[in-house]
């Protein structure tokens, strides 16, 4: 019998956000009788909570300055010690360090790339990244990003894998739970009730989805607007609201540990993003069999297909979004048929369990 391999997961970011999940679900789900998982992360935060509570042995090493020779050695050590045969690094700083480690300690690499903000155009982190892919197994959350990687920073394609996001099934809550929920969040006065689940930063474009809710309101007035997540732009998402005049309507639920009982709440789920990778938090949704609106950027028409499973729409456009949204609130039976197509289709083609098999396949190749 072959010895169990330990894969050190290392994360540029603690999150909370897709990226960061990704980490934790996979870190939690490799085959124990083929791999161990360890996390090292350069700061707390989320993630290091998460894993904590999973029982998933995690080191935080600092790193200060982009040439830390202490956090190298520091590394260096960690992965000895605990005799690590594989690096599975996400997002930037972690590739581009995990790859130059793994080089140095002879020890194979995996680089996921989760999205685009990487790059804008400094020439350093293209260089990176073509360094990264000639040494690791560079791999992409999805074939657009895959093209983006191809054309900005050079990366030939054959070097580049796409290993999509996955989602597991998602069993509703009980009705007394929903039925709690829903008391705790006043929804009682409304008929109709969409949904956003995601860090409130300008890259998710929010303010695009509050701009859109006066023109969801003309059509359907008894509506409200849940945000899940926390960040930077709560206060002026909130001063938005408030200069539309639709606060009213507007409920900022802050980091929410029941993001599947929210779900349950939803007519509609709403991605109002400006660039995404592969989004769980869209994943999510389709898994809960809820008709979407997500804009036709990055990843998403990778996901939803348009007018069976819910709606593209144009980025930075509150007239398209609200158009997607009033069209399922109109028809409520056609968007749940939307909504069982999508969950159909999630778990069909983005199946967390396949995610797991192909990310395997790379830590301990035949």
């Amino acid at each position: 019998m072959s010895a169990v391999r330990t894969v050190l997961h290392l994360s540029s970011t603690s999150g909370p956000g897709g990226a960061e999940t990704l980490v934790k679900r996979l870190a939690a789900s490799l085959d124990p009788a083929r791999f161990r998982s360890i996390v090292c992360l350069f700061r707390r935060g989320w993630l290091y909570d998460a894993l904590a509570e999973l029982g998933i042995p995690t080191w935080v090493i600092g790193m200060h300055g982009a040439l830390d020779v202490g956090w190298a050695r520091e590394f260096a050590a960690l992965a000895r010690r605990e005799r690590v045969a594989a690096i599975h690094a996400h997002e930037f700083t972690a590739n581009a360090y995990g790859s130059l480690m793994g080089q140095l300690l002879r020890v194979p690499v995996v680089a996921t790339v989760h999205g685009k903000s990487y790059f804008a155009d400094r020439a350093k982190r293209r260089m990176a990244y073509r360094y990264v892919s000639r040494v690791s197994r560079m791999v992409a959350v999805g074939e657009d990003l895959k093209a983006f990687i191809v054309r900005r920073a050079g990366v030939a394609a054959q070097r580049v894998g796409v290993i999509y996001n996955g989602v597991d099934g998602w069993t509703p809550p009980p009705a007394t739970r929903a039925a709690a929920l829903r008391a705790e969040l006043g929804l009682h006065a409304y008929e109709h009730v969409v949904g956003a689940v995601g860090s409130l930063y300008p890259v998710k474009g929010h303010v695009h989805l509050l701009q859109a809710l006066p023109r969801i309101l003309a059509e359907h007035p008894k509506t409200v607007l849940l945000l899940a997540g926390q960040g930077e732009l709560e206060q002026p998402l909130r001063a938005e609201a408030a200069r539309l005049r639709v606060e009213a309507h507007v409920k900022f639920l802050g980091l929410r540990g029941d993001v599947p009982a929210l779900l349950s709440l939803l007519d509609a789920f709403v991605l109002p993003s400006l660039s995404e990778g592969l989004s769980m938090a869209l994943l999510e949704a389709m898994a809960a069999a809820k008709p979407v609106v997500a804009t036709r950027v990055g990843g998403n028409p990778e996901v939803v297909l348009d007018g069976e499973t819910g709606f593209l729409v144009e980025a930075q456009s509150p007239e398209s979004i609200a158009d997607g949204v009033a069209r399922l609130l109109r028809d409520k039976a056609r968007a749940a048929r939307m909504g069982e197509r999508g969950r159909a289709r999630a778990l069909e083609r983005f199946s967390f369990r396949a995610t797991v098999e192909q990310y395997q396949r790379l830590y301990a190749p035949a």
